[in-house]
């Protein structure tokens, strides 16, 4: 178990992650899931209004329903510490692609508590700046002086303000973010004092054996002010078990699903993959367990999310949480690493 930022929820280093249940999976898929992650002893869920993915009109919020029928059927809504998140912005389907502020956030909340079938949310995440930013495989075409601080910091305070509204009424009890940035986050924790608004409790960001950007300013920022990761993508999309090698597509998987939507799997991160596969063998280790089990011995780390498409999959990331990795498998992990910093 794991302490949310500074607040007084406690939750396990095993998040189940939700994103495909609509798309990949039935509603059935999702529920068997939610049972199986529960009786293994996991307590924390996350979602997003926007799931499931690849996102579009038709898919909105379905996600968020699957979860709500399951809170119905089973009455265990308490048993878990339940994660989601608002949109932020773009989509024009939603709220005509605004991005979040006093007026939508509550528009937000409210849809989402419905969906889910709840009159609250442990942990209200904004899922993507609206602003420019280095996530989602844009890390190369960056450029934050394309910025205005003034627009970017008043949106922040608005979306703030909003936040609090929804934390005074019951509706949430604490804020995140998600695919933030160093100085982001440093806003949003400004303001938040300065106005006497809700602390940021922690973010939620890509982190995997091929994408370390955390280990950084971000590593920082998380250890002093208490704003742990969440991270997603710990398998890189399916990307680091090798099933896209030599040209591969498998059938029902996510780069078979959305074209264009696996920038992790490329010319750049083909000998990253095949290093960790082969060190993986080496060492008679599930390579996915070995790429999880690393992400958990991160400092930082408040809990890994997990995203399966089968139970077999569900099975093998949630007890890679059971997985030691030896000094010689770090040391290992690190030399790679070295050969192959930033491959995405």
């Amino acid at each position: 178990m794991k302490k949310l930022g500074r607040t007084d929820i406690d939750v396990t280093e095993i998040c189940l992650g939700t994103m495909t249940w609509g798309v990949q999976n039935t509603e059935e898929d999702a529920h068997r899931q939610i049972d199986y992650a529960l009786d293994a002893g996991v307590n924390f869920m996350d979602t997003a209004e926007v799931y499931a993915i690849p996102s579009s009109p038709e898919t909105y919020g379905k996600t968020e329903t699957y979860i709500g029928t399951w809170f119905k059927k089973t009455g265990k809504r308490d048993q878990f510490v339940l994660a989601t998140k608002i949109s932020g912005g773009g989509n024009s389907w939603i709220r005509h692609g605004t991005p979040p502020d006093r007026t939508s956030v509550r528009e937000a909340v409210e849809g989402s508590l419905k969906r889910l079938q709840t009159d609250y949310i442990d942990l209200y995440q904004v899922h993507y700046p609206a602003r420019g930013h280095y996530h989602f495989g844009s890390a190369w075409k960056y450029a934050p002086q394309n910025q205005d601080k003034q627009r970017v910091t008043a949106q922040i305070e608005d979306a703030l303000l909003g936040l609090d509204d929804m934390v005074k009424e019951g509706k949430i009890r604490h804020i995140g973010l998600s695919n933030e940035t160093a100085w982001g986050i440093g806003q949003w924790l400004k303001l938040a004092e300065r106005h006497d608004l809700p602390r940021v409790s922690s973010v939620q960001n890509e982190y995997s054996l091929l994408q370390r950007v955390f280990d950084l300013d971000l590593a920082e920022v998380s250890h002093h002010e208490d704003v742990g990761l969440l991270a997603y993508s710990s398998l890189a999309s399916g990307v680091l078990t090798g099933k896209y090698l030599d040209g591969k597509t498998p059938p029902g998987t996510r780069g078979a699903i959305q074209p264009g939507g696996l920038w992790r799997n490329n010319e750049h991160s083909v000998p990253a993959v095949r290093a960790y596969i082969d060190l993986a063998r080496k060492h008679g280790l599930d390579v996915a367990q070995m790429a999880i089990a690393f992400a958990l011995t991160r400092p930082f780390m408040t809990s890994v999310i997990i995203g399966a498409t089968t139970m077999e999959q569900l099975k093998t990331d949630i007890w890679a949480s059971t997985v030691t990795l030896s000094s010689e498998v770090l040391k290992e992990i690190e030399a790679i690493y070295r050969k192959y910093p930033r491959p995405l």
